[in-house]
């Protein structure tokens, strides 16, 4: 195992993955007699717009390329093979279509990567996950260049490649939403380690409203004023420590986690050890922690996540074994395996670890877990599953597992995520193939998915990484990334020199469409590369591996995650720290993911009057817009004696604005005369008080 560190490199494999046991034997074999790799069959061809597709295969593979495991992309006889490929397209092509290559091969227990080069040997893209096939999707520019393909553990396998220039896929028209904004909270410089908050978790407490922020060994509370705008922030430092009750707190970790029970408030701190974590809980908001069996029997050596909700209804022996109401379920990956095991009494003891998948299902690798709100549905999302994004799901409390993938999808190399809402939507965020990001929903626990898109698009994002979803209401969801709007290899440490940027993509039509924000336009959190190759990265791992997102009891979208580019880094044109440190975006304006804390118009006659001119009686209103969000299209209709005789023309009304409307006289018969002015007569526009927008007078005549 790693030592810990002032960084905490996560325990795995190199190029972040674990070995197969069934490569085990191999390597060593491998080692002691490469054979030589088969030449490509052909060992070159071409794509162009009239000849869109050419494929190759190579092999068989014994020995590993050993020099892959630290990034390097070497070659020597029989460890790896080289395929020519020559693009031909015209100009404007790439606008529509994208160049996709693709390898895969027969057994799943094999590993083998993709590099794409250009004419100097320049890495423009890779693929490097666990997935069967490997895929690559670049913009079809016209040139020379070299599909290099790396075993990492070969088993004896061959490769079948192919390139082909494929459509881009349809995206629908950006969302037309006014989209929330977001305000930037950084941990006090007070804190001993807030600038080293690599990989933190977010959670949000709906019983008091306090906000707990987990990195490395630290637990921060953030507390909020919000009758000011922007909110005000109280920073506490409520760690886990043995004085507090926690006798493992700020020791060791190969792996920090953190986890809040919304609907509780218990928080747990978990610090990988092994086959197992150093856990504690809190429920009195970090002022005393106690101790948790962590996880367990058999659980895996990395990447753990803990998550709680509902006990589904179809767990075998899913009952409370104590007063606390919500299972609570550690997963992580093991070996050649991934893991999860289950808590009936609030996380204080686990039950065995049970298999979600094996590596002839999954990469080892895994996201954050998830329960559904309303039925108890574990979700546990992977970055690939048989070349596609996917979710381990569980029905039954943890007992027994599926694989479902989205087929629309593409592997790439950021874990996924994903949000559940209210009535049990499935949100799916994910970094592609070709480093955009992209979402997915499904309405049936995986089974099916609908509505993938990329949310980037309207803003330029080529690259992301770190995908954090969170939903609230069935129908609305937010989709937070670290993004950049240069293309290219992001991991080129040398080359690549791009700035990214905190996104934030937001639906409230159920993933139909999406409005993305950059929260961060004038403040990179990152110059230059950023490493997802594990503990092979250089220094441009400084955020770890992933992020988190959380929602708070009214709605607010809150994303923790380490600004690296502080200070001189974030002026213009200053050169990249690599600075990890602890940050909260919180949601400052827009609708939230709770309709019911929406900020809306409110429409009402405030004043009318019936004048005669004549033989004819003119009504006029004062429409007023009393609410706190405008209104748009609003119309009032005029009704005498109930009867239906105008509507005026829609305007738009902003918030705490009026306007007069006017309309044309009628002819009244001798008597008494029933006149009302109606706003929004239809009941199109959502009013927080639905019940003031009609008035009425009497007439004689």
């Amino acid at each position: 195992m790693l030592s810990p560190t002032s960084r905490v490199p996560r325990f795995r494999a190199p190029r972040s993955r674990a070995v197969p046991l069934l490569a085990a034997a191999s390597l060593v074999g491998g080692l002691v007699a490469a054979a030589p790799a088969l030449a490509a069959t052909p060992d070159n061809g071409s794509v162009s717009d009239t000849s869109t597709s050419v494929q190759w295969s190579a092999g068989p593979f014994a020995a590993p390329n050993v020099t892959g495991t630290t990034g390097d992309v070497t070659c020597g006889p029989g460890l790896c093979d080289d395929f020519a490929l020559h693009v031909t397209t015209p100009a404007g092509y790439g606008d529509t279509h994208q160049l996709t290559v693709k390898v895969g091969w027969g057994n799943a227990a094999a590993d083998f990567d993709v590099y794409l080069l250009d004419h100097s040997g320049a890495v423009v893209a890779s693929s490097a996950s666990s997935s069967d096939p490997e895929v690559v999707v670049v913009p079809p520019t016209s040139g020379d260049y070299t599909v290099r393909v790396v075993p990492f553990a070969p088993l004896g396998e061959s490769v079948t490649g192919t390139a082909s220039l494929t459509d881009v896929p349809a995206n629908p028209a950006p969302g037309t939403a006014t989209p929330p904004t977001f305000s930037q909270y950084g941990a006090p410089a007070s804190f001993a380690r807030a600038h080293d908050a690599g990989e933190p978790s977010i959670g949000s407490s709906h019983a008091t409203g306090s906000t707990f922020y987990q990195a490395l060994y630290d637990t921060y509370k953030a507390t909020w004023d919000d009758t000011v705008s922007p909110s005000k922030v109280t920073w506490t430092d409520v760690s886990a420590t043995p004085a507090k009750g926690c006798a493992t707190g700020g020791s060791t970790s190969l792996d920090p986690i953190g986890f809040t029970d919304a609907r509780t408030g218990r928080v747990f701190e978990s610090q990988l050890a092994g086959k197992t974590s150093l856990m504690c809980y809190s429920d009195d908001e970090g002022k005393t922690w106690s101790p948790s069996q962590g996880g367990g029997l058999n659980s895996g050596v990395d990447h753990q996540t803990v998550g709680g909700g509902p006990y589904s209804p179809g767990g075998i022996g899913a009952l409370p074994t104590s007063t606390y109401p919500n299972a609570v379920y550690y997963c992580s990956q093991d070996i050649a395996d991934a893991n999860c095991a289950s808590s009936h009494d609030g996380g204080v003891t686990f039950g065995p670890a049970i298999p979600m998948y094996s590596l002839l299902d999954c990469g080892g690798l895994h996201g954050h877990v998830k329960v559904a709100p309303n039925d108890g549905t574990v979700y546990v999302p992977n970055k690939s599953c048989g070349g596609n994004q996917a979710v381990a799901v569980s029905e039954d409390g943890g007992t027994t597992w599926s694989v479902r993938k989205d087929p629309a999808s593409t592997a790439g190399d950021s874990d996924p995520s994903v949000g559940i809402g209210a009535k049990g939507t499935v949100y799916m965020g994910y970094q592609a193939a070709d480093g955009t990001p992209r979402v997915a929903v499904s309405r049936d626990k995986g089974k099916t998915w609908t509505d993938d898109q990329n949310v980037g698009a309207s803003l330029g994002v080529h690259n992301t990484v770190f995908p954090a979803v969170v939903a609230g209401d069935d129908d609305r969801a937010s989709f937070a990334f670290i993004g950049s709007t240069t293309s290219g290899n992001y991991q080129d440490a040398t080359n690549f020199k791009g700035d990214w940027h905190l996104y934030v993509s937001t639906t409230y039509d159920g993933g139909k469409s999406w409005v993305t924000v950059d929260t961060t336009p004038t403040d990179p959190v990152q110059r230059g590369s950023i490493c997802t190759g594990g503990t092979t990265c250089g220094n441009d791992r400084n955020l770890l591996d992933f992020m988190d997102a959380t929602v708070d009891r009214t709605g607010r979208v809150e994303v923790g995650y380490a600004d690296g580019c502080t200070g001189a880094c974030a002026q213009p044109g200053g050169a990249q720290n690599f600075d990890a440190y602890a940050t909260i975006a919180r949601q400052q304006t827009g609708n939230t993911l709770y309709a019911a804390y929406d900020a809306l118009p409110n429409l009402t006659p405030t004043a009318m009057t019936v004048a005669k001119a004549g033989g004819l009686y003119a009504t006029s209103a004062t429409v007023a817009n009393t609410g706190k969000a405008p209104a748009s299209g609003v119309t009032a209709r005029l009704f005498v004696d109930g009867v239906n005789v105008a509507t005026s023309a829609p305007t738009d009304l902003a918030a705490g604005r009026s306007t007069t409307v006017a309309f044309p006289g009628v002819r009244l018969a001798k008597g008494t005369h029933a006149v009302a002015v109606v706003v929004d007569p239809d009941g199109r526009i959502r009013e927080s008080d639905e019940g003031d927008n009609r008035r009425q007078t009497q007439v004689t005549r």
